[in-house]
């Protein structure tokens, strides 16, 4: 037994030592991360944008090389990173599900699709497919195929015939996410590297990959910033923060608590370390001056000299972290009592024409499985396109402000932070001080393009604030902010004098909303007037005609 669990602790764990990196011509993003997961758990690494969590997976899976230190994963590893399926749209579903495959059938899954290109451009006189087609078999190609098509079976709502010209396209972001999750949480992998696994997924989705998580065997490493998630299936947090990193033993529920003493404890080791080189600097200060009145006394001095220095040399222990500061300040201004009506809106048959009226200072949730026109009918509240019946009247005094879900601003591409925001604060003083609130101070001199998803996302909002709108318009505004931002704009919508109308999957930030419209893959569209029905017809949609309070708004 001793050597089967011994055999199993190689096979599956993940050890790391000492890492640290820093991007070419850059400061050093971290440095001293150490932890372990042992086999069958589920850790999670937290931290605020830009620390490096993600820039850890790639190291883990030999995307990129580390500065220093060491790592090792036991066994087979399958690594997903945060853009799957998003970057190379026009690729087919079995390019994409090669991306994800283990190493060697990865290389020759590769070979395959390019020996195929040569034969198909007469480059290749069949040879070349023939010795690529001989090693995808002989490596395991083909019982993959089978495993690619029941995890498409079970991912994609639509029928697929061929993984090999189905286009990536031709799925929408959930559906990309949910078949590589399914491939990869059923796979029995060793270690699972994901990163941001539930970015693009719907609630049903996510509450699906929380069961699909628990019940895998397979060591997991992850990066969320989705809190309920980490609440039901992590079983170890990995803090990166201070350049360095700690480690918190059990779920996320406590980590917050077991923060706070962490900060308290750190706080009283280091005014102990400050009074005890005091004390000893004070006791070395009077033997001397004892010494010079007294030589028999120079050897004590001598003593105190020697403690004082090697209790200085073995330095102080780490201070507590400065907590990341976002101060969101999101004011708004007075509007018309109905800020908009729609009347028998529909758009390209997506939901069922329906009516409603939206208030002024209101928070309303658009929610509903991917696929049924959220994010659609946010493009046709904000006037970028138009339904395709009926129509949307805005009140007076109305000023609306949108949140794009991937942070698409071609009016930011290749501006400097600073300059983005001196287009509404004349004041460079001020104009730092902004970006300052926002975490983004370090960043001014830093192009747009080259933020991370966090960064820009807290730019975008940053923008908002300084545009002064009475209606924010907001598509997954949480997807790629850190949980200490993600909470500093809740509090902010709190307390904005304005209204919110906010597609979003975040469970927590939708516990805020007043109330949510909801459209089913029917194309039936409800209004539910609180948090608990509206979690009961996302997981239940059958049973929405029988909820509580449940309104059908479609006509």
């Amino acid at each position: 037994l001793t050597k089967t669990s011994d055999r199993l602790h190689a096979m599956s764990s993940i050890i790391v030592s000492e890492l640290e990196y820093g991007p070419p011509g850059s400061d050093q993003l971290f440095f001293d991360v150490s932890f372990k997961v042992t086999p069958g758990e589920h850790a999670a690494i937290v931290g605020a944008n830009g620390v490096g969590k993600s820039t850890i997976l790639r190291i883990l899976s030999a995307q990129i090389e580390a500065d220093g230190g060491e790592f090792s994963l036991g066994g087979t590893m399958l690594n997903m990173t945060q853009d799957v399926g998003m970057s190379r749209p026009d690729d087919t579903l079995r390019e994409m599900l090669i991306e994800v495959a283990p190493s060697a059938l990865r290389i020759a899954g590769r070979a395959l699709v390019a020996a195929e290109k040569a034969l198909a451009d007469g480059t290749d006189d069949g040879m070349g497919y023939a010795t690529a087609l001989s090693d995808w078999g002989d490596l395991g190609g083909y019982e993959l195929e089978t495993k690619w098509q029941a995890s498409a079976q079970r991912s994609v709502k639509s029928q697929i015939d061929d993984l090999s010209t189905r286009l990536v396209s031709e799925l929408s972001g959930g559906e990309r996410k949910r078949l590589v999750l399914d491939l990869l949480l059923t796979s029995g992998a060793d270690v699972l590297l994901l990163d941001e696994p539930d970015n693009y997924l719907d609630i049903p989705t996510r509450a699906w990959l929380e069961e699909q998580i628990k019940v895998c065997r397979s060591t997991i490493l992850m990066v969320s910033h989705d809190r309920t998630l980490l609440e039901r299936c992590a079983t170890k947090i990995v803090v990166i923060e201070g350049s360095g990193c700690w480690v918190h033993g059990g779920s996320y529920v406590t980590f917050p608590e077991a923060r706070e003493k962490r900060q308290a404890l750190l706080g009283d080791d280091l005014k102990r370390w400050n009074d005890e080189e005091r004390r000893l600097f004070q006791h070395m200060k009077i033997m001397k001056q004892r010494a010079a009145q007294n030589f028999k006394n120079a050897t004590k001095a001598n003593g105190a000299e020697t403690r004082w220095e090697k209790f200085v040399a073995a330095g102080p222990p780490p201070p507590p972290v400065a907590d990341q500061q976002i101060y969101v300040r999101l004011r708004g201004a007075d509007a018309a009592r109905r800020v908009a009506k729609l009347e028998s809106v529909s758009i390209a048959k997506l939901f069922k024409p329906f009516s409603e009226e939206i208030h002024h200072g209101e928070r309303v949730a658009l929610i509903g499985p991917n696929g049924t026109g959220k994010t659609h009918l946010l493009k046709v509240l904000s006037g970028q396109n138009e339904p395709d019946t009926g129509k949307i009247t805005f009140g007076p005094r109305t000023s609306v402000g949108v949140f794009t879900q991937i942070n698409n601003r071609p009016d930011f591409v290749g501006r400097e932070c600073l300059a983005i925001v001196l287009d509404r604060i004349s004041e460079e003083e001020r104009a730092m001080k902004t970006l300052s609130r926002y975490g983004l101070v370090n960043n001014a001199r830093q192009k747009f393009d080259t933020l991370s998803g966090g960064q820009k996302a807290r730019l975008e909002i940053l923008r908002l604030e300084i545009e002064g709108h009475n209606v924010l318009l907001l598509d997954e505004p949480t997807d790629n902010l850190d949980i200490e931002s993600s909470e500093a704009l809740e509090h902010a919508l709190d307390g904005f004098e304005g209204t919110v109308v906010a597609v979003s999957h975040d469970r927590s930030f939708l516990a805020q909303f007043d109330r949510y419209i909801m459209i089913t893959d029917d194309g039936e569209v409800y209004a539910l007037p609180d948090f608990e029905i509206a979690l009961k017809g996302l997981t239940e949609p059958d049973k929405l005609a029988s909820l509580r309070l449940a309104k059908p708004l479609h006509e």
